[in-house]
């Protein structure tokens, strides 16, 4: 994977929480948004056809409020579209989770466990990677988590 990683989408206009549920709703929100407005449409010059789903920004851990951003991968210097955000994803040292099932349930359950484990996490820029031709009731997601060195 080429880091770092320019990507064009759509960045939820607040941080958002894991607590009471608020971060599903808000990232679920977002979602409906990108996919309902046909957002990889609008986006010019990408590289493939995979959907990039960031958490950044962390106020501390991941108790605590973070911005999210849907989007996908372009090549460098391309112009952002009006009504579009963009973000780059720095170069980091990654521990990878690949969660599979139905979607979005596998996902969900893979955070949860991310959570419980000892992972000596870095919260920089972590991020999902959603392949174009996924089977969304057999998923397969890889899950890419900043670490400390």
């Amino acid at each position: 994977m080429n880091i770092p990683l320019t990507l064009i989408g759509l960045k939820l206009g607040y941080k958002t929480t894991n607590k009471n549920e608020k971060a599903m709703e808000d990232c679920g929100a977002l979602w409906q948004e990108y996919m309902g407005g046909f957002v990889p449409n609008k986006i010019p010059n990408k590289i493939n056809g995979n959907t990039y789903a960031v958490y950044f920004e962390y106020d501390g851990d991941h108790t605590d409020p973070y911005s999210y951003f849907i989007g996908c991968p372009v090549e460098d210097g391309t112009e952002v579209p009006d009504g579009l955000d963009s973000i780059t994803i720095p170069a980091q040292n990654y521990e990878v989770v690949t969660a599979k099932g139905k979607m979005p349930d596998c996902v969900a359950e893979a955070w949860r466990d991310i959570w419980q484990r000892d992972i000596d996490r870095a919260y920089g820029y972590d991020f999902e990677i959603y392949r174009g031709n996924m089977d969304w009731n057999n998923a397969e997601v890889e899950i890419y988590l900043s670490v400390k060195q």
